[in-house]
């Protein structure tokens, strides 16, 4: 039945061959025919990479800091992405904010958007250090303002988009048709959305003790049938809720982790110093991801980072996340790192 699965899904990629463009065909992702998903990682000895230095920015995650955690390489922060066809836009911080002024852009997810989020206010507090900031949360969103440019940047910590319950006798369940966080994404003028790593989680990591989905109730389904159900209510959403000629929204693809057995060549990300040659695994969850995008009437792009970021088994904290040595993450990113690269993209594709 895996096989049959698996095959399903490797016939549904070749026959869409998305590649990083946007899923419903509405618009591409590209810059004068460029797409910038395809390309390859460049070691660059210049001064430009990383593009900040971790130990001054003073926000950053304890579990993101790889250098401060012990690790002894720096060589992962030396690599650019270089798509096939074009160069990747430089970063201007300034040109960004003063793009995004008087706008809020918001992090919609899990710890991934998290990652992505602390990449991005570290790479605009280095372009201009002397520039106040405000850091603070309220409830599940922490906001990052920049009163200079007028600019805020928000995540919100929502790991599955729809919503989990608690009932009276104690019972948490998932509601998989329902949105109750979505009237405050809607006055935001970018969002960008992440959803897949925790719908994997099992016994006491797992957050729910029941699925509600439309009059059924059950315990339990395989997860990508979830997921995608899950996916299917916030594209609803979108199609008659959101005005995108307003708010711009792009979709995070999957981050891709190195921990499973025969993952791109990698068993482990740990001791893992340089990017892979190969990739091989196929992301059935990313495939889903894309099928649904696909089906929207709405401009949603899809920030296509899944095979770019398979690569860099490099770029994880290892035993350098979590305060060092405690335990292996390779599913988190070492900032500075990989997904300053994600931002690299949406900056570029912001227009």
């Amino acid at each position: 039945m895996k096989i049959m699965f698996s095959l399903f899904f490797l016939l549904f990629m070749l026959s869409n061959n998305v590649h990083g463009k946007l899923m419903n065909d509405v618009n591409q992702l590209e810059i004068n025919g460029c797409d910038l998903f395809q390309g390859r990682w460049i070691y660059d000895n210049d001064d430009d990479y990383p593009l900040y230095d971790s130990s001054i920015c003073p926000f950053i995650e304890k579990q993101f800091d790889c250098l401060k955690n012990g690790r002894p390489d720096a060589d992962y922060l030396k690599y650019r992405w270089q798509p096939n066809e074009c160069n990747l836009p430089r970063f201007n911080a300034i040109e960004f904010q003063n793009k995004l002024r008087g706008k809020q852009m918001m992090f919609v997810g899990d710890s991934i958007s998290l990652n992505q989020w602390q990449s991005l206010t570290c790479m605009l507090h280095a372009a201009d250090p002397q520039a106040k900031y405000i850091s603070k949360r309220i409830g599940g969103t922490s906001i990052f303002t920049f009163p200079k440019y007028n600019t805020s940047y928000l995540m919100y910590r929502n790991a599955f988009l729809v919503d989990i319950t608690m009932q009276n006798n104690g019972t948490r369940v998932l509601e998989l048709d329902s949105l109750s966080s979505a009237d405050q994404w809607k006055q935001m003028d970018v969002l960008i959305f992440d959803s897949w790593h925790w719908w994997l989680h099992t016994g006491r990591k797992q957050p729910w003790d029941l699925v509600q989905d439309g009059n059924s109730t059950y315990v339990d389904a395989p997860r990508l049938a979830l997921y995608e159900k899950a996916l299917t209510t916030w594209a609803k959403w979108v199609d008659s809720e959101v005005d995108t000629t307003k708010t711009k929204i792009f979709f995070q693809g999957v981050s891709p982790d190195h921990d499973n057995p025969g993952s791109s060549g990698s068993n482990t990300c740990q001791g893992v110093t340089q990017p892979l040659a190969s990739t091989e695994r196929v992301h059935e969850e990313e495939l889903v991801l894309e099928k649904v995008l696909k089906g929207m009437d709405k401009s949603v792009y899809l920030l296509n980072i899944t095979k770019l970021s398979q690569y860099r088994a490099d770029g994880h904290p290892s035993v350098f996340g979590h305060g060092g040595h405690r335990d292996l993450d390779c599913t988190h990113w070492c900032l500075a790192g990989v997904v300053d690269t994600w931002n690299l993209l949406l900056s570029a594709l912001l227009g």
